[in-house]
This record gives C-alpha cells, structure tokens and sequence, in this order.
C-alpha cells in the first residue's frame, strides 16, 4: 500500500512538473493510471486532494489557475521548485558523508548515497572526512531484521500490523496486534515500542523475536501516540536501563565487559569469578541470558527464576 502510494505520488508530481500549461483534474486522471482505476468521481476526488495535499507538506510549489472559461488546472513550475545553491563548509560536508555511512546495513543505504552523490553534484565540497581519516571508529546501525523495513513504514505511515512473536520464554510464538510508534536500536538490537491492541497497553517488541511477514491492516489507530522522548523512556525502561533496584550476579572474570561498564561495583572473588552489583530494572534477565554460562545471577530470586525459565526455554529449541 505505501508502494503504490508513493508511486502514485510520484506520478503526480512528474506530470505537474513536466507541463507547461495548467493541467485539470480530467486530465491528470486520464494520464495517471492508479486515477484511472478509482471506482468512482468522488473517490478519484477524494484521491487526488489527498495527493495534492501530500505533495504540497513534502515541499512542492502547487499552484491553482483558473482559465477564461472557469476550469481550475494545475501545475508545478519548475523555477518555483528549484532548490537554492548549496553552500557547505567541509565541516558541514564530513557531517553528512558520516551520516550517510550510517545506514550501510540497511536498504536505506541506496538512498543515502544516492543524496549525498546529488549534493556533490550540486556544489557540495569533497572535503577530507576527518571523521574517516583520524578515527578507527566507523559508526553503523546495523540492520539484518526482515521485520524492519516493514515496521519502519508501518510507522511512518501510521498503520495498524500483526506478526507472530515470541518471547525469550515462550517456545512458540503469539499473534500480536500492534499500532507502531517507533522504532529504537539499543544496545545492538531493534526494538518496536507501539500499542498493542490484544492487551491494551503499550508494549516493547524486539524485531528479532518477529517470526514471519508483518501484515498491515486497515483503520486508525484507537491509541494516542506518545512523544518521541516517552516513546524512547520506555525502550529504555524495558530493556533494563531505568533500574528500579540491584542485582548480584556471578561474572567469569574476563567476561562480560559490557556488565562489568555498568556495575556499581566489583569484587574478585579468586576462583575465576567476579562478584558484581547491578542496576536491575525490566529486561535485565533477557540481558543476562545474552552472557551464556559467563553469568549466574545470586539475587535476587525472582531475577535468577526469570533467568532460569528463559534458558529453558532456549534449551528447549
């Protein structure tokens, strides 16, 4: 649906833009073929203000003109929709080139080199990228998750989904019915935070527990979405960064650098162990099954139950 959308959309502006003469609403119906297929006069109307009204938040210049004998037209100059010289400095420019290395992993990655090779085209310096050059660093948002793309314009666009998920502690997975807000990377791993209908509370999914295809559906969401900061607080909350009480865990020693980051403290033990105490919110237990048998959780005992159940789980697979 968003495909076709966009495609339509697309189509729309190309004709707009290649006219030199207001064109009416008969004729861009009859030269667009998804017009062409609308049931009805009304629903072609109801498409086509629609569209335009899209076009024009994406930054198009539409104008209305009304000819000698009434009739309303349409066009798009192309001097009105011309984009200003660009002017940047090579600061400005490195900061772009970073930002466009960002998404290599992901099928944005086309898109973000193809607008970066336009920009140079347009005026934008080859500048040496000190953030290549000086850094042994290179940042990444990796993305291997067939449930992402699908997500990211469900969100964008404001739909409904379903999916089958599992949880760290379930063999099998659960059909779930969920109006997404936004997708957050923590920690390495996606995560959906959105609305999730069957149990009436906003919920946090980890993409890589989606099982299958993500099937949209139609309708409004019957939710309020949240600001983005609630929307990340919650991530966060779930994934274990808002810590409510500590934890004591075992940790081989030479293990589990990231734990051993957030510690609030750590003792050697001397028989290969470490002792460390933890901030322990929500999630901390799918946390610490990511460590394997580096990891044995002290207390407390509903932590270390939780632990135990979802290496169970894992064992059962």
């Amino acid at each position: 649906m968003a495909i076709a959308k966009a495609e339509r959309l697309m189509n729309l502006a190309l004709c707009l833009l290649g006219t030199r003469r207001p064109l009416s609403k008969r004729e861009l119906r009859g030269s667009i073929e998804a017009y062409l297929e609308a049931g009805s006069d009304d629903s072609f109307n109801r498409m086509f203000e629609r569209d335009k009204d899209d076009l024009r938040e994406l930054g198009l210049v539409i104008e209305t003109v009304e000819n000698l004998d009434g009739d309303t037209g349409y066009l798009a100059r192309r001097d009105s929709n011309r984009l200003p010289p660009i002017t940047l400095d090579a600061e400005e420019a490195a900061a772009l080139g970073l930002a466009a290395k960002v998404w290599q992993q992901a099928r944005l990655a086309g898109a973000a080199s193809g607008a970066l090779q336009k920009l140079r085209a347009a005026g934008m310096p080859e500048a040496e990228d000190a953030y290549e050059v000086h850094s042994a660093l290179e940042p990444r948002i990796p993305v291997h998750e067939a449930a992402f793309e699908p997500l990211m314009l469900a969100c964008r666009d404001r739909r409904p989904v379903t999916f089958d998920y599992r949880k760290a502690n379930s063999a099998a997975p659960e059909q779930r019915q969920v109006e997404p807000w936004t997708l957050e990377c923590w920690r390495g791993h996606w995560y959906l935070a959105g609305w999730d209908r069957g149990r009436g509370a906003e919920r946090v999914f980890r993409l890589s527990r989606i099982t299958g295809k993500i099937r949209s559906r139609a309708g409004a969401f019957t939710a309020e979405v949240p600001d983005v900061v609630t929307v990340r607080e919650t991530v966060e909350s779930w994934a274990g960064e808002t810590a409510t009480r500590t934890a004591r865990i075992r940790l081989r020693a030479g293990a589990g650098y990231p734990l051993r980051s957030r510690a609030i403290s750590v003792r050697e033990r001397g028989d290969g162990w470490d002792e460390l105490e933890i901030p322990y919110g929500h999630g901390l237990d799918a946390w610490l099954v990511e460590f394997g048998p580096d990891v044995v959780v002290e207390e407390p005992a509903d932590l270390r139950a939780d632990v135990v159940d979802r290496l169970r789980a894992v064992a059962k697979d």
